[in-house]
């Protein structure tokens, strides 16, 4: 005889509710699973999960099944193997440092490194007794000469994302990989889709995926990517230390945006390399910093290594302009607004003073740099906005 199952209240039974889902459901979306506490069958199966296996489910803060999607298609994208997703670009940064360097550990970052990136390294060596040292981008073979018994993590970023240096990336990661030195570089710029890190010796890709893979400017999102399993468990064991972890949501709105992701990257290349090729016409520039011009520090790793260059690049003015007249320029653009980050539909404009921002390698360029990112508006609508907005330095 089947015995019935207790009548249970009204609160209890909308909180133990039996939801029978509609059988031959399918969608092209990848489910949102929202979770804290994960379930288990029994506490056999709690007891013997290992958190080094991706594949388990422990708890919402280390991976959900919508988490776990994200990582996998982000490691094939940038050929790797494994993925880790943090709140920001930011923090898949701080995982790297907290991850592989210790008190009495020895790093070296580029000169050009993305600014946080600088500040992160500063505050390493002032308050948790790391070294620091930052290093000509353009230093190529020469960085062997830099390192030393205790140098444990050597960062690149190409090319660097606001001075658009590109620098000889196989030539840095043989000398790393010569001495045993982890090397992590930032390709945020290329999205994994212009520049595969792991077929030039990187070890460690940094994504900021709040740029090209949300695409629309709302979304805040960082990844780490590695060939290797032992440095992705080590990557792993830090984040989880830290507690860190992202939004399914978030996930959800990142792998909408990730099928169309390759079409606008290539539409943002051909306007900015368009922009940029007329930029090199004024008088009012002295210098187009755009990787996939000769002119550009590095082209020829750029040639070599890169399949395109998406729609971020910078200019110097002439050195004739004040920071004030440059400042009016930004701000008389009406396509370009004025703001941190990019990757987004809407175009950019940022002055910066990149002679306070560099220890290591001088600055050759006299007039202040602007730096551009192009979005999806008509090409010929960001250049007349530009040339109306040049004829303010007067």
């Amino acid at each position: 005889m089947t015995q019935s199952k207790p009548r249970r209240g009204l609160q209890t039974r909308i909180v133990r509710a039996e939801d029978q889902v509609t059988p031959g459901f399918e969608s092209f979306a990848v489910p949102v699973a929202r979770a804290s506490t994960v379930v288990f069958p029994d506490l056999a199966t709690m007891r013997s999960l290992d958190w080094r296996n991706d594949g388990q489910w422990r708890y919402g803060l280390h991976a959900t099944p919508t988490s776990l999607v994200l990582a996998q298609r982000l490691a094939a994208i940038e050929g790797g193997n494994h993925a880790l997703l943090q709140p920001s670009g930011l923090s898949a940064i701080s995982n790297v440092y907290f991850g592989l360097v210790k008190a009495g550990d020895d790093v070296l970052i580029p000169d050009n490194v993305y600014s946080p990136n600088r500040e992160h390294g500063d505050w390493l060596a002032r308050d948790f007794g790391i070294t620091v040292r930052y290093y000509d981008p353009m230093i190529g073979a020469g960085i062997a000469d830099l390192i030393q018994p205790n140098t444990r993590l050597i960062w690149l970023e190409a090319p660097g994302s606001v001075t658009m240096e590109v620098p000889d990336v196989d030539a840095i990661t043989a000398a790393a990989r010569a001495r045993n030195v982890i090397t992590a570089i930032d390709n945020t710029w290329s999205a994994g889709l212009a520049f595969r890190p792991f077929e030039h010796g990187v070890d460690i890709s940094v994504q900021a995926l709040t740029k090209y893979q949300s695409g629309g400017g709302d979304v805040l999102m960082g990844a780490t990517i590695t060939v290797e399993r032992e440095l992705h468990v080590k990557l792993k064991a830090a984040r989880m230390r830290m507690g860190i972890g992202v939004s399914s949501d978030d996930c959800s709105l990142i792998l909408r945006s990730l099928p169309s992701m390759q079409v606008r990257f290539e539409q943002h290349d051909r306007s900015a390399l368009a922009l940029a090729k007329w930029l090199k016409t004024r008088p009012e520039i002295a210098a187009v910093l755009h990787p996939a011009l000769p002119d550009c520090p590095g082209h020829e790793f750029y040639e070599r290594d890169f399949t395109g260059a998406g729609g971020l690049f910078s200019v110097v003015f002439d050195g004739r302009y004040t920071p004030a007249q440059i400042d009016t320029f930004c701000e008389s653009l009406e396509l370009f607004s004025i703001g941190w980050s990019w990757g987004g539909a809407h175009s950019l404009v940022m002055p910066y003073d990149i002679a306070s921002m560099r220890t290591a390698a001088q600055w050759p360029h006299r007039g202040t740099l602007v730096r551009f990112y192009i979005g999806l508006e008509e090409e010929a609508d960001l250049r007349a906005d530009m040339e109306r907005s040049l004829g303010t330095l007067v």
